[in-house]
């Protein structure tokens, strides 16, 4: 059987100012469980924002997305500026606020934002192939303002769903373990901690993202 290569675009460490480390490691789990294969990538380039964690206070320190996300793919990670399309099967982002702060700055922007180079030009390429895309939690608004003519989710949020619809898109209202899938542009979405959820709840929406993506690469 062919194994299906799946790249994971990481933003850091961290949920207040990089990738959401629950998110990213239930999915990259529930890569390998449904027989798949995962490669993480970060972008070049400083985080906009250093947060402590334990205070939720921003720090005075300047880190770097390959730095930090590298924690979470226990040192084995890729420039996002190597990606080439031809070598997987599907993208996946995973949420966190370095999604809307490092590989955009929606978080500051909102509608307006504007898209790290590398994120954009491996998001067209990845939708001009007709290979899927993943995103989780806040994620989506990022593939929106690249996209525009997108269905996606980020649960039930009227804030985030009206700079959705600014940008071009449609946003679908689901809970957790629900995910949302726009066929005519492969990509898949779906709530995570966007809703008020356990982690057994996010390892479910996880999981339940990659099984669609999954029937979708068939």
């Amino acid at each position: 059987m062919n194994t299906k290569k799946i790249a994971v675009v990481l933003s850091g460490c961290g949920v207040m100012d990089g990738s959401e480390i629950h998110e990213a490691v239930t999915a990259m789990l529930a890569i390998e469980q449904q027989g798949g294969s995962y490669r993480c990538f970060a972008p070049e380039g400083e985080q906009n924002v250093v947060i402590n964690h334990l205070t939720k206070q921003p720090c005075d320190e300047k880190r770097r997305m390959p730095v930090e996300a590298a924690r979470i793919a226990r040192g084995d990670i890729s420039s996002l500026k190597s990606f080439n399309v031809s070598d997987y099967d599907a993208i996946l982002f995973p949420g966190g606020m370095g999604a809307i702060l490092n590989l955009c700055d929606f978080a500051q922007k909102g509608k307006d934002c504007s898209v790290h180079p590398d994120v954009e030009r491996v998001v067209k390429e990845m939708h001009a192939a007709k290979k899927p895309i993943v995103a989780l939690c806040i994620a989506p608004v990022l593939i929106t303002r690249i996209l525009k003519d997108v269905t996606v989710t980020i649960g039930n949020d009227p804030e985030t769903s009206m700079a959705i619809k600014a940008m071009g898109g449609t946003p679908e209202v689901c809970s957790s373990a629900q995910v949302c899938i726009d066929t005519k542009n492969k990509i898949i979405t779906t709530p995570c901690y966007m809703l008020d959820k356990s982690l057994k709840d996010v390892a479910q929406s996880t999981a339940n993202a990659v099984k669609d993506l999954m029937e979708m690469l068939k």
